[in-house]
């Protein structure tokens, strides 16, 4: 709580209120009516609290012993002896606060650039020793941060990945570079589903970086995506395989809150894949949606009815015979789904109408994929179950 002393009364603050053609007229009606003394100049003070915050960002209440003022901040650069708060009354927020917003914005046109933004590294070297699987090197800045849950004393199998602040917004850059050494076997994953919000004109980007050396085993197995309206979000994957290591790789994105009703009408979708084998490009894949395509998006020619969809890549030994048992169990999975063998790399597509639906199929795919495949980190991640 923090104390005003006259600040809605001393002469000093006159001309800015003044200056304001919302607040001409409601300042000289309460400095007459009020008390005439101060209408003419005096400097007396009115003793109250403003409680910062209380109506939403940038906002605060004045509460003094017979009216409440509410105190807007400019937007705008201001001198040191320029005032930095309008003060108006309740009856006069309601009906010049939109005139007073709109103008501001309009003024300003504020951009993602203007805003803090986040720059989060995350980066996880893994190799093999005689009890499994160690970290060699971990490297973490802000917003995101890096677990390793165990039970007890079990080898480590799970790698989580947090992002503290909550969401992706416009302007917003993250990258994450997971490096499995000879030996290594781990599953990555994400604490939550990620949320991108609405950006103003900025994209956020997000880049992935995969790295599977010889007789590695890596499974990158992060939760959904979910893609708020007017989201503008570049997510590119950068994969760096070796002969002899295994990787399966997954990213599924959600378009709007199904709980909220959230149709996406505008912004951004770019969402690419960069497979190398041994330094050479095996598979190349990109997914952009743009503001005019949105609209379309309902057509049996592109998503028809579906609002989430997922890609899955798979690489390692016995390719075709684990291709016929993949294109066996999707028929179980009861979403829309398929696979194929392009350049020696597995790859299979997801689709369904509610994001639960395509989480609950690919668990059913993961956990029939776990015996197939032998002791190997394609499972269902425990995160996925918290």
């Amino acid at each position: 709580m923090i104390q005003f002393n006259g600040l809605g009364w001393r002469k000093e603050n006159l001309p800015q209120r003044r200056r304001c053609k919302c607040l001409r007229k409601w300042t000289k009606a309460a400095l007459s009516s009020r008390d005439p003394e101060r209408a003419g100049g005096g400097h007396h003070s009115n003793r109250g609290q403003a409680k910062l915050g209380a109506t939403g960002p940038g906002i605060a209440i004045f509460q003094g012993k017979t009216e409440v003022l509410l105190l807007v901040p400019h937007y705008r650069q201001s001198s040191w002896y320029d005032p930095m708060f309008h003060v108006m009354s309740p009856p006069d927020v309601r009906n010049q606060w939109d005139i007073y917003c709109s103008a501001d914005v309009s003024t300003n046109h504020p951009s993602d650039k203007d805003l803090q933004r986040a720059d989060g590294y995350g980066h996880i070297v893994l190799s093999a020793s005689e009890k499994g699987t160690r970290i060699e090197d971990v490297f973490e800045r802000s917003p995101i941060r890096i677990m390793f849950p165990r039970s007890g004393h079990c080898a480590m199998e799970e790698a989580v990945l947090i992002n503290t602040a909550g969401g992706i917004a416009g302007g917003d850059r993250l990258e994450y570079s997971v490096a499995a050494l000879p030996g290594a076997s781990i599953a990555v994953t994400s604490q939550a589903a990620e949320k991108v919000y609405r950006a103003l004109n900025e994209p956020a980007h997000v880049t992935t970086r995969l790295k599977a050396r010889e007789s590695s085993r890596l499974a990158w197995l992060p939760q959904e995506t979910i893609i708020f309206n007017w989201a503008r979000f570049h997510r590119m994957t950068e994969i760096e395989l070796f002969s002899g290591s295994q990787l399966l790789a997954l990213e599924w994105l959600v378009l709007g809150r199904a709980a909220h009703g959230e149709i996406v009408v505008g912004g951004s979708i770019s969402d690419s894949w960069r497979v190398k084998k041994d330094g050479r490009l095996i598979w190349a894949d990109s997914f952009r949606v743009t503001d005019e395509i949105f609209a379309h998006l309902n057509r049996k020619a592109l998503l028809s009815s579906c609002n989430t969809i997922a890609t899955l890549i798979y690489f390692g030994p016995d390719l075709d015979e684990r291709l016929e048992f993949l294109r066996e169990i999707l028929s179980s999975l009861g979403c829309h789904c398929a696979v194929t063998l392009v350049a020696g790399l597995i790859v299979a597509r997801f689709a369904a109408k509610e994001s639960s639906d395509l989480k609950l199929a690919l668990r059913s795919f993961l956990q029939q994929v776990e015996p197939e495949f032998g002791s190997t980190p394609f499972r269902v991640p425990k995160m996925w179950s918290c």
